[in-house]
């Protein structure tokens, strides 16, 4: 089995390729996560002056209260917010790399299929037994590989439902105290 100048460049070539597109995917999911996290400052920020131009303003006891019981569920809501698109995030640049992964396996799998091949031609007499047994521990590997896939992808489905049960438990909690409030007032 001989390998040319050629097939070294384009395996280089790709291996560059793929590594530029995982440093631009990294990038560019680390500037949406800055961006979201430079928004979430200022809307803080900006919670709190107006919080304490509210708490400022308040003159008796109950007025302390309400307001406060006012301010539950917005807080909360800003919070699950901000969890949700930080996992989406999350999400997306794991998908991503995946997607990248799968690819640089079905290229690895295909050029050692294909060194395989070539190299069966040119083994003596005899080997195809040897060559028939890499060949299915190949398939073994990959179906191997495809079923931890199928087993990551059904976790994955299992947690982002119970985040997303437990993120409207979380908002219901809030809600009902501040209803709760306002009726007895």
């Amino acid at each position: 089995m001989s390998y040319s100048p050629e097939k070294f460049a384009a395996l280089k070539d790709a291996s560059l390729a793929a590594a530029n597109s995982l440093a631009t995917s990294a990038f560019a999911n680390a500037e949406r996560l800055t961006a979201l996290n430079l928004n979430a400052a200022r809307g803080a920020l900006e919670d709190s002056v107006s919080t304490c131009n509210s708490l400022l303003a308040v003159k008796d006891p109950k007025d302390l209260a309400t307001l406060l019981t006012g301010m539950t569920q917005p807080a909360v809501e800003k919070v699950v917010a901000y969890a949700r698109s930080v996992y989406e995030i999350a999400s997306q640049a794991q998908a991503e790399v995946s997607k990248l992964f799968e690819a640089q396996m079905a290229d690895l799998n295909k050029g050692l299929a294909g060194a395989l091949e070539e190299a069966a031609k040119s083994a003596p007499a005899g080997s195809e037994v040897a060559v028939a047994a890499v060949k299915s521990a190949i398939e073994a590997a990959n179906t191997a590989y495809d079923n931890v896939t199928k087993a990551v992808k059904q976790v994955t489905d299992a947690v982002e439902a119970n985040a997303e049960a437990l993120t409207s438990a979380a908002v219901k909690t809030a809600a009902p105290a501040k209803r709760t409030k306002k009726a007895s007032a």
